[in-house]
């Protein structure tokens, strides 16, 4: 599915299209699981899949500095254990947990707002 904001600046890491097994970020097609932020992208993120999911996983979403983190967890929603995004919610910093396609919209929605967002994407599965 394609989809794009027009008010975002060209500069932004904008989500322009997903489908299983790849996503469109400001033009780059990307096939594993990915930490996206407005100015930086972390291509290498571990999990591959929701099951692979460790608290260093979260610790490292922390060094981007969001202001909310939106978990994108595949192709359906899971929601993670609790302990495992205690450094997200000890920091005091909000977190949103839903399937990746909603994630990728939901990105794009709060980037338009001008919001320090993470999108930390589970590639979407078949």
């Amino acid at each position: 599915m394609k989809i794009e904001l027009d008010s975002l600046a060209d500069s932004l890491n904008k989500v322009r299209a997903y489908e299983p097994g790849e996503i469109n970020i400001a033009g780059n097609n990307y096939v594993r699981s990915l930490l996206v932020s407005p100015d930086s992208i972390v291509s290498d993120w571990p999990p591959l899949k929701f099951s692979d999911l460790q608290i260093n996983d979260f610790e490292q979403i922390l060094t981007l500095a969001p202001e909310i983190v939106i978990l994108g967890t595949g192709k359906t929603l899971t929601f993670p254990d609790p302990s495992l995004i205690n450094p997200i919610t000890e920091a005091g910093i909000g977190i949103e947990v839903m399937d990746t396609g909603a994630a990728c919209r939901s990105y794009n929605f709060l980037l338009g707002e001008g919001r320090h967002v993470v999108a930390a994407l589970l590639m979407i599965q078949d």
